[in-house]
């Protein structure tokens, strides 16, 4: 696929997900978990996993290159290149951990395409369009926490 057609699919899969929420996302929320990740038989942790990894993908790790790559002209391709390869590629084989391998695939997609881009430019471009796809996903994931598990977990006041 050229850089253009992984642009595009990342796109087609955004709109997929925008009002429908992703199948593995759905188990994972229902507690079907086929890497059997969590401790002790429980999958809390690993939707808490799944969240920060989803996060971090969206808010720290391609927001940053994208910043990077339009904000600073001596940057350099070929090291942002490695540290997509290094960090991103990890976090691909996470989300694979985390019993979401449809994510992991796309991921895993996006880090290659990122290798063959030529320009900056070009790597922005494909940054942005992952980073539209893994916003919507992170908000998926988001969705699905037990937030109201927080409730036995108030702060104690402490005097002022």
């Amino acid at each position: 696929m050229t850089v253009d057609e992984v642009i595009t699919r990342f796109e087609l899969e955004r709109e997929k997900i925008w009002f429908a929420q992703p199948a593995e996302i759905a188990d994972l929320g229902n507690g079907i978990v086929p890497r059997g990740t969590g401790s002790r038989g429980q999958y809390l942790s690993t939707i808490i996993f799944a969240e920060g990894e989803a996060r971090t993908l969206a808010d720290e790790m391609l927001w940053g290159l994208i910043r990077v790559a339009e904000d600073s002209p001596q940057a350099d391709l070929a090291t942002l290149q490695l540290l997509i390869k290094e960090i991103i590629g990890y976090k691909a084989d996470f989300f694979d951990f985390v019993s979401l391998p449809e994510a992991a695939k796309l991921v895993h997609l996006y880090v290659a395409t990122a290798e063959r881009c030529t320009t900056l430019a070009e790597l922005a471009r494909l940054s942005h369009a992952a980073l539209s796809w893994a916003n919507r996903l992170h908000m998926w994931v988001d969705f699905i926490l037990p937030w109201g598990l927080g409730d036995g977990f108030r702060r104690v006041k402490t005097p002022a």
